[in-house]
């Protein structure tokens, strides 16, 4: 069968970077249909455009959640996680709203549901009701560009990093509350990357880490690997993930990692991160001190991380993909 491929979710963002890898790897039509994939009334557009340009015999593959209206031909739809409904601090009435009926009918509807991780694919098969067989884990990969012969970013100061987007689930002030309580070298900084907001500065200034915090602004993927080179660590605390890319591009950059003990996170760290309780500052302080100060344990992770990052290609999800499609 034939697919047309919904390439609006490709960008920078974390959808954004798997859809321009299966992009570049299925090299389908693309679907001509304007506007975000995320609006509220996409549901509407999408399914006119399948109407208009997609021939029947044909179908829809998205790597993003977005579905149509209706359902006139073949739809593959990949759901990374549900964390629109699962975090109320990200969620709205007119999420819920879309979730409930738009994509839970589109599960029911959909030839298959790809999904990253094991831990999405449960909650979407408790979510939605359907059957087992047809909500696939295709994984997530990592980029040969991230890797230990990077060159390291060299801003003259020693820094843990934090890859985020200031979005309340990737628990950016509890990042603060502990990094202030930690009782590390007060040369050390704190990167996020990004742009601050209001919040997030006031935070820092009542804590006293003013001069320690640092937003890099808007990073671009060439120069992800090596911000990532030369942390002393990632500090990735958050709060609910579907998979979580920056916790194996760090290893695959050859630096620690401390993560979250809940959600997909524990599955994709494996035994090569420092776990800790993202709702506990004091768990999240624990773990920086010991990342920052324990000669051993970063090194273990180090080697252990490595090994990690290497279970994930874009090889085999790509593979994974292929065969769900060639399913239908």
């Amino acid at each position: 069968m034939k697919f047309f491929y919904d390439a609006r979710w490709i960008g920078d963002h974390g959808i954004g970077r798997v859809a321009r890898v299966l992009d570049n790897a299925l090299k389908f039509p693309h679907l001509e249909v304007e506007g975000s994939p995320s609006a509220p009334f996409d549901a509407l557009r999408l399914w006119l455009a399948t109407l208009k340009r997609i021939p029947k015999g044909s179908g829809l593959f998205s790597p993003g959640y977005n579905a149509p209206l209706f359902f006139s031909r073949r739809f593959v739809f990949t759901i990374h996680d549900l964390n629109h409904i699962d975090r109320t601090e990200n969620s709205s009435w007119l999420k819920t709203l879309y979730y409930t009926i738009i994509m839970r009918r589109a599960c029911h509807n959909a030839s298959a549901v790809l999904t990253v991780s094991d831990f999405s694919r449960q909650r979407i098969i408790d979510w939605s009701g359907i059957n087992p067989s047809r909500v696939i884990n295709v994984g997530n990969g990592v980029d040969p560009s991230y890797n230990v012969n990077v060159a390291p970013y060299s801003p003259g100061f020693s820094y843990l990093l934090s890859v985020s987007n200031r979005k309340p689930h990737k628990n950016e002030l509890r990042i603060l509350q502990a990094f202030a309580l930690s009782n590390i070298y007060p040369e050390i900084r704190l990167v996020f990357t990004g742009k601050p907001t209001e919040e997030l500065l006031l935070q820092a200034k009542t804590l006293g880490i003013s001069e320690r915090l640092v937003f890099a602004g808007r990073v671009e993927e060439s120069e992800l690997p090596g911000l990532y080179r030369g942390a002393l660590g990632l500090v990735f605390p958050s709060l609910y993930e579907g998979f979580g890319l920056p916790v194996i591009e760090a290893m695959s950059c050859g630096i620690p990692v401390l993560t979250s003990n809940t959600t997909s996170l524990p599955e994709v760290a494996g035994d090569a991160a420092l776990l800790v309780d993202p709702d506990s500052v004091e768990s999240i302080a624990k773990g920086i001190y010991t990342l920052c100060n324990d000669t051993d344990m970063r090194g273990s992770l180090c080697t252990k991380g490595l090994l990690q990052a290497r279970k994930f290609s874009w090889d085999e999800t790509i593979r994974k993909v292929q065969a769900a499609l060639a399913s239908v």
